[in-house]
């Protein structure tokens, strides 16, 4: 630190020597030369402010995610294992929803709330978006160059435009190292609303592909994602995949003990099932009734919910409970079944609540795409379907012994009780920790 503030005051005393002998003299310098030379000047005294360190630097950690915190389970994760570590981080996001209480509770976490900006809201859709990228970028400059020098920037992609390119330009002026943690790609997701030859998804593929590479380390969620950041990107990612932290486990019984469906994505599939589920039952079929705790908020939340009272299901009860983040685990480990509907916009991530469930032994049914098999094994801890009538007659067979535990739902959650792999702490420790205390 001392160095830092002798190199500043030296450089202070030199610029201003320098402008009182181009004063005093009457020197026939250019002008320009004169700026360009006090403007370099400045720049560099900023620049050494910016990376003035002290005794916590090292010990300090950013966690930055354009979203809703509350919504972003495995940045909340990084930010209490590096609290665990002893590092003091600053987690930045938006605040729609209360964090996990482990997360508010946490001394060593602070939160630095900043304001989903929407863009102007008038004229085409691209100068809304133009706008509101030039606001967030000047928003996230503000944010990050006021708070204290951190060690390292870890960066949530998606959402990474501009998270990405204004975290590594505040890292390159602070002398921080740059994390992003890739949990998919930005324009795939995008692709899904605009289609792939749209300009901004073309926009937003080449903004990753010419930033993503300019981290200090990265992380991604599976190992295809992997291979393809290797071959495609050019990026030598570490895999850390999403592992349950210790509060999903199994609920005792006493406490519940119904069968919910735990879904946010395509709701029609299950619906369409549901109904023929019905239909079986009403065919003779000796199944129980069902009763589905559909949790999360969407757009659709609404229609879907006067769609469900439509049907006048007899035999499925379905209820749309709100949660708080510490009640959810309590619900998955009360299940005896859950369905995961979530398709990857690239085909390379994995759906984290699969994982919540799987640390409460709970076997699920989840829609088939590409690299799924990397988490959900079928017919061992549960099963993949492709459509509503695939969906239904799983459903069928796997509830037609209930609630006996010898069928193959016992048999999955057995099986899910003794190959229970690492929880997040540890998985964390192996893979995360080892590149924070890399020199």
């Amino acid at each position: 630190m001392a160095s830092h503030g002798t190199g500043a005051a030296c450089l202070t005393v030199a610029v201003a020597a320098l402008l009182a002998v181009f004063c005093g003299t009457g020197s026939d310098v250019p002008g320009p030369v004169v700026c360009l030379t006090v403007v370099t000047a400045l720049v560099s005294l900023w620049s050494l402010r910016l990376r003035r360190r002290d005794a916590g630097t090292e010990r300090r950690v950013c966690v930055l995610v354009l979203g809703d915190i509350g919504r972003s389970p495995r940045m909340q994760y990084h930010a209490l294992s590096l609290s665990k570590h002893g590092y003091n981080v600053t987690f930045v996001g938006f605040l729609d929803t209360k964090p996990h209480q482990d997360v508010l509770q946490e001394e060593r976490i602070r939160i630095v709330s900043i304001a989903e900006v929407k863009g102007v809201g008038v004229g085409p859709k691209l100068v809304t978006y133009v706008t509101k990228v030039i606001i967030q970028c000047l928003q996230l400059l503000y944010v990050l160059l006021r708070m204290e020098l951190q060690s390292h920037l870890l960066l949530q992609n998606p959402p990474g435009l501009p998270g990405i390119a204004v975290a590594w330009l505040v890292c390159v002026l602070r002398g921080s190292r740059f994390i992003i943690d890739w949990h998919n790609y930005g324009f795939t997701i995008m692709a899904l609303s605009h289609g792939q030859r749209h300009p901004v998804v073309r926009v937003a593929k080449w903004y990753e592909h010419v930033f993503g590479p300019l981290a200090t380390h990265n992380l991604c969620v599976t190992n295809a994602m992997k291979d393809d950041l290797q071959e495609n990107w050019g990026i030598k990612a570490t895999t850390l995949y999403d592992r349950p932290p210790s509060i999903f486990r199994e609920t005792p019984l006493k406490l519940q003990h119904e069968l919910f469906m735990r879904l946010d994505e395509d709701f029609s599939i299950l619906l369409k099932a549901l109904q023929e589920y019905e239909g079986f039952i009403k065919g003779g079929a000796s199944l129980p009734s069902l009763v589905c705790a559909i949790t999360g908020k969407g757009p659709q939340k609404e229609h879907y919910r006067k769609l469900i009272d439509s049907l006048h299901l007899e035999h499925v009860k379905i209820c749309t409970p709100w949660l708080e983040a510490e009640d959810y685990p309590v619900l998955l480990g009360s299940a005896d079944l859950g369905v995961c509907l979530h398709k990857s916009s690239s085909g390379l991530d994995l759906p984290m609540k699969v994982v919540d469930m799987f640390g409460c032994c709970l076997p699920v049914c989840a829609i088939h795409f590409n690299c799924l098999h990397e988490l959900v094994k079928h017919e061992e801890n549960g099963l993949i379907f492709r459509d509503s009538q695939e969906l239904a007659q799983q459903l069928k067979s796997l509830l037609s012994e209930f609630p006996s535990s010898e069928g193959r739902l016992g048999l999955f959650r057995r099986n899910l009780r003794t190959s229970r792999g690492q929880r997040w702490d540890d998985n964390w420790d192996q893979n995360v920790l080892p590149l924070i205390t890399a020199p």
